[in-house]
């Protein structure tokens, strides 16, 4: 094995490597080069020469990085023994001769070989020299065949495609240099409010990009478009959110192009509802802000951290109305803008859905639409609950029971045409302003009417009856409180809406929104209609013409013309506008009216007080309330009642309740007047605190109870001299009356107001109360009637007759001159009251009947006295009382005359037999049971039996048993 590997060359050498080294151990150990050619030289067994080789250790043979040195060292024992070490290097000498020697002879055996190998080498290296000839002559022909050839052509043809793509590159960078200077075009886009246009460029910008994205400019200008495009929107979204308020119809259209041209249509009707919200938000919170802030100066409280609703409570009195127009008309503007909004869709979707040639509509604009039209219809009520719940938060945040009535009456008209706004707007019924105005208006009008009601009772007791000089034209249209009236064709119209709807009748078909769609604010003219012109109803000088009445009178006293100027005696001029009147009054045609009319003075003015005007204006201001706001309509109307009903038991109370009523038999108070009267008693007027001891009403109804007024010391109703207070009675009676005309004349006005479930309490108040009122004049001047002539007189001298004469007489007896003496004396007082208050032809007349009445059942009464009478007798109370009625049908006017049965009936009564007067006795009733009996006593009871008279007398007791 060891000789197979000594036969390699490469083998030897290594051995060699390794035992060459191991000589040099050390100096002592290594051999010199004299030894080691002496054992070269020394001729050496073969097989021992291969001993030598085998007993080499294997580890000299491995390939490995092999230290022999280390190898060797590391064999040594612990104790070192020179001989041993000697006799080791020896061995290893050896062993490396005999290695070399080897190597020596394998060298030799192959040397032929390598001078055959060393020839070969140099035949390569020849042929290697005639290759680089041959490839130097290549090159040399290469180039001049590029130099021919490929420069001259291919190089063209390379240079033209360069160019070609230069071309292209330089392009690119047009389109790349166009792409960056893109933001300064759409920054001034949007400057210019160009939206569509920006979108519309940064899209294309950004097809672009996508086309060059390998660039690596244009990946960052991607982004940065992505940036600028949601940078348009947000600016987009300002822009629209700028069409709640000031709605601009070019800025509209371009801004939902915009959105179109992002896809977002619906997104924006999303955007544009939430705009809607915060602008109702934010301009009721700026206004109420500005206002309390103004007022609050500078105080140191937080009002912009307050919640809308807290802010409301600090506006001030002052500021409240101001306030309220500018809340709404800010609100205007907001709920017009959306009116235009959703005006602009519906023009917009019509041009779109119009057939026109080359028009298609894909599916998604068609869902767009609908949805852009529900989302709007939606809105309408969303936008108006929104408004209704800031006014009502604004309406419930001041306590207004202390407001002035007129500035009460403009907030409700105020929120009356707000109202209407809403029903216009979505045409909702505004329950919610309703609700809160309605309680505001309760609240008001309970503190307003029963301040009103002590007020009228106060004017009542400190009133003089006098005349209140008015224009004889006076009307109460004329009056500032009715012009309301005079505005509206109809109730449902609020007074602002009645001044704008009285330009025409064109206007009156158009809506508000239709009125102030371009220019404007409806809630402008409640200012415009509180300054109306001043009105004018009082005459200048208290009467219309004071000369005409002294030449009236002066005519009736003298009728002579001696002391009438001569001007007088002209046709009378009116003093207020100098014109002459329609029907020309002349001292002939004065002298000739009926002398029972005692109109001819003041020009037949109406007669009425301060009191019944103050009245009047009340039942207007209560109107007003009304007219606006419905709800309370029978709360008002309820109260309206009671103003006269109180002012018709204060007239009654003050000079019509008599005891003597009962028992004058002449059917004074009417059953109706007195059901009346007593209703007014028991609701309306506050029992003293003595007289309902031990009743304790509710306190709400005490509430609404008022003290029963007391008659003004300064008036006098017991001097004969001006007929017991006729003049005071005439015009307090009189005022009544007017006051019931005026009323019947707003029935029609007031039961379109009333609610129809509460008519019949309007029709109940009409006919059982203000039909009443002419009838108080019968009791109230009766008590003048019954006193201004001296019946008791009259009787005594009748007394003083004798009636069992046995002659005719032809001269009647003096009491009838006496008592026709009365009567002119009473035509002189009537006169006399006249020249300073109008009596109208119906009170002369009342005077008149219950004076004559009165006279006739007084003669009765003195005929009823007569113990004895004769035929003859009856003769002359029958001549008496013609005497009586010719004198006095020349002193009035007044046909038939009243009762003039009644005395003519009774005297012959005295002619009838015993069976006539039996029923007689039945069929009339109307005079006494004296009187009766005295028909029997006397009359009968010279020609009839006694049990006859007893049974008529029997008769007569039946009759008034009843009575009784």
């Amino acid at each position: 094995h060891r000789r197979n590997k000594l036969k390699s060359p490469s083998k030897l050498c290594l051995l060699l490597s390794i035992f060459i080294p191991v000589g040099l151990l050390t100096d002592t150990l290594a051999p010199s080069q004299e030894e080691l050619r002496e054992l070269r030289e020394q001729p050496i067994d073969p097989q021992a020469e291969q001993e030598i080789i085998d007993s080499i250790e294997e580890v000299y043979f491995s390939n490995d990085a092999f230290d022999m040195v280390q190898h060797e060292l590391e064999k040594l024992p612990p104790e070192l023994n020179l001989q041993e070490l000697e006799e080791y290097r020896d061995k290893l000498k050896r062993q490396q001769a005999a290695v070399s020697k080897k190597v020596a002879d394998l060298i030799l055996e192959k040397q032929p070989a390598y001078v055959k190998e060393l020839e070969r080498v140099t035949a390569l290296q020849t042929n290697l020299q005639l290759a680089a000839v041959i490839c130097t002559n290549a090159r040399r022909q290469l180039g001049v065949a590029k130099e021919g050839f490929t420069g001259a052509s291919l190089g063209l043809l390379a240079n033209q495609r360069r160019r070609h793509l230069l071309t292209g590159l330089l392009k690119s960078l047009r389109t790349i240099k166009t792409l960056q200077r893109t933001d300064v075009r759409l920054s001034e886009m949007l400057e210019e409010e160009d939206y569509p246009g920006a979108i519309q460029l940064c899209l294309e910008c950004q097809k672009a990009a996508s086309t060059f994205k390998h660039y690596s400019c244009i990946s960052e200008l991607n982004s940065k478009l992505q940036d600028t495009l949601e940078q348009i929107e947000e600016q987009l979204d300002v822009a629209l959110s700028k069409t709640c308020k000031h709605f601009d119809v070019a800025h509209y259209t371009k801004v939902q192009l915009a959105y179109t041209l992002l896809g977002k249509t619906q997104t924006a009707m999303d955007q544009l509802h939430m705009h809607f919200t915060q602008a109702i938000h934010n301009t009721v919170f700026q206004v109420v802000l500005g206002y309390v802030e103004l007022c609050a100066g500078n105080a140191d409280t937080k009002f912009q951290k307050m919640q809308y609703k807290d802010l409301c409570t600090h506006i001030t009195l002052d500021s409240y109305i101001p306030c309220l127009t500018d809340l709404c008309k800010a609100l205007w503007e907001v709920m017009l803008s959306y009116h235009r909004t959703m005006q602009w869709h519906e023009e917009h979707d019509n041009m779109e859905t119009s057939p026109g040639p080359g028009k298609w509509h894909d599916g998604d604009s068609v869902v767009d639409r609908s949805y852009v039209k529900k989302k709007l219809e939606h809105g309408l009520t969303r936008i108006w609950q929104d408004v209704q719940l800031k006014v009502k938060a604004y309406i419930l945040g001041t306590d207004m029971s202390n407001f002035k009535y007129d500035d009460f009456i403009v907030v409700l008209d105020v929120i009356s045409r707000l109202m209407q706004v809403g029903e216009e707007f979505c045409g909702s019924k505004s329950e919610v302003l309703q609700e809160s105005i309605k309680w505001q208006s309760v609240n008001y009008f309970k503190h307003y009417h029963r301040a009103r009601l002590e007020e009228l009772r106060m004017f009542l007791e400190n009133e003089t009856w006098e005349l209140c000089p008015v224009k004889s034209n006076f009307n109460i249209a004329q009056l500032h409180e009715f012009k309301f009236m005079g505005q509206c064709r109809s109730p449902s119209v609020s007074p602002s809406r009645q001044a704008a709807s009285s330009t025409g009748l064109a206007q009156e078909e158009l809506s508000l929104f239709q009125l102030y769609l371009l220019e404007g604010n409806p809630f402008e003219m409640h200012i415009e209609h509180k300054e109306e012109e001043t009105e004018d109803v009082l005459a200048s000088n208290g009467y219309e013409s004071d000369e005409l009445e002294k030449c009236v009178y002066q005519d009736y006293d003298n009728d002579s013309d001696s002391d009438v100027p001569e001007e007088l005696k002209q046709d009378y001029v009116d003093e207020q506008t100098g014109d002459a009147p329609l029907k020309s009054v002349s001292r002939e045609t004065i002298r000739s009216k009926k002398k029972s009319d005692y109109n001819l003075n003041k020009a037949n003015a109406p007669i009425l007080t301060n009191t019944t005007l103050n009245v009047i204006r009340l039942v207007g201001k209560y109107m007003q309330m009304m007219n606006i706001l419905k709800p309370i309509a029978f709360d008002v109307i309820h109260c309206v009642s009671q103003l006269f009903d109180y002012y018709l038991y204060a007239v009654y109370t003050f000079f019509g309740r008599n005891d003597m009523y009962e028992s004058s038999s002449l059917g004074l108070i009417s059953s109706r007047l007195r059901t009346t009267l007593n209703r007014i008693q028991e609701s309306l007027i506050e029992v003293a605190a003595g007289e309902n001891a031990g009743v304790h009403g509710a306190v709400e109804e005490r509430k609404e109870k008022v003290p029963s007024p007391h008659l003004s010391q300064l008036v006098v109703l017991t001097n004969s001299g001006t007929l017991y207070g006729l003049a005071q009675r005439v015009v307090a009676t009189e005022s009544l009356v007017f006051l019931a005309e005026q009323f019947e004349s707003l029935q029609s006005h007031l039961d379109t107001m009333m609610p129809a479930a509460k008519k019949p309490f309007l029709q109940q108040f009409y006919s059982q109360t203000v039909s009443t009122a002419s009838e108080l004049r019968k009791p109230i001047y009766w008590i003048v009637a019954a006193r201004a002539i001296d019946y008791e007189q009259m009787l005594l001298l009748m007394a003083g007759v004798k009636w069992d004469i046995r002659e005719i007489m032809s001269q009647h007896n003096v009491y009838v001159d006496v008592l026709l003496k009365e009567f002119e004396q009473f035509n002189k007082r009537l006169a006399d009251v006249s020249r300073h208050v109008r009596i109208p032809l119906p009170v002369s007349n009342v005077l008149w009947e219950h004076c004559i009445r009165l006279a006739n059942r007084t003669l009765v009464e003195g005929y009823a006295n007569v113990k004895k009478c004769s035929n003859e007798g009856r003769a002359l109370m029958q001549l008496d009382f013609q005497q009586f009625l010719m004198k006095l049908e020349k002193l009035t006017d007044l046909r038939p005359i009243p009762d003039k049965e009644f005395v003519e009936t009774y005297i012959k009564a005295y002619y009838l037999t015993e069976n006539d007067m039996e029923q007689f006795i039945k069929n009339h009733r109307e005079y006494s049971m004296k009187q009766l009996a005295n028909l029997v006593n006397v009359c009968l009871g010279s020609h009839i039996n006694k049990k006859a008279r007893q049974k008529l007398l029997a008769a007569i007791d039946d009759i008034d048993r009843p009575k009784r």
